[in-house]
């Protein structure tokens, strides 16, 4: 976990870096570095456990998040609420809906191309299980978490780069 904590914060500063060699005026505020997909020891209901947050990010009272949508939908900056029913924690992001093989077999190209409309990403086959309408509504996702998340700001990208 601390390497690819590393390996953000890394990535991160090469990206401010080229971000700020191109436009000087560029100022930034807090900076949001959290993972999702792990495990943590933590206190809960005064037992020590090992907390595992697959598809899940912390959401103590106050912690910063990023929840993504889809390639072609809005992402969120959230602030946790602490709700210890969920072990402090929420959802990292829509959460597919359907498997990236069926994806690939029900949609096509031009679906891909519609549903990124706005977006400059790759629109290739390559990419076809990653199209938005294969993952969840993050709407629907967001209203299912309104007791673990407070949403602070609401994104809408107009570049996705798939690593």
């Amino acid at each position: 976990q601390e390497y690819a904590f590393e390996n953000r914060r890394l990535m991160l500063d090469e990206i401010i870096r080229n971000l700020q060699h191109h436009f000087s005026h560029l100022t930034l505020g807090k900076i949001i570095n959290c993972h999702h997909n792990y495990l943590a020891r933590e206190t809960h209901f005064g037992e020590k456990v090992i907390v595992t947050r697959k598809g899940a990010i912390r959401a103590s009272v106050g912690a910063l998040g990023i929840i993504p949508g889809s390639m072609g939908t809005k992402s969120y900056i959230v602030e946790g609420l602490g709700n210890p029913d969920s072990f402090e924690s929420c959802s990292h992001g829509a959460g597919r809906r359907m498997s990236r093989t069926a994806a690939k077999k029900f949609f096509t190209l031009d679906d891909l191309i519609t549903q990124t409309e706005g977006v400059e990403c790759r629109k290739d086959a390559g990419v076809i299980d990653e199209i938005p309408g294969a993952y969840k509504a993050i709407e629907d996702v967001m209203a299912n978490q309104v007791d673990l998340v407070r949403p602070i700001a609401e994104l809408k990208q107009f570049l996705c780069v798939k690593g």
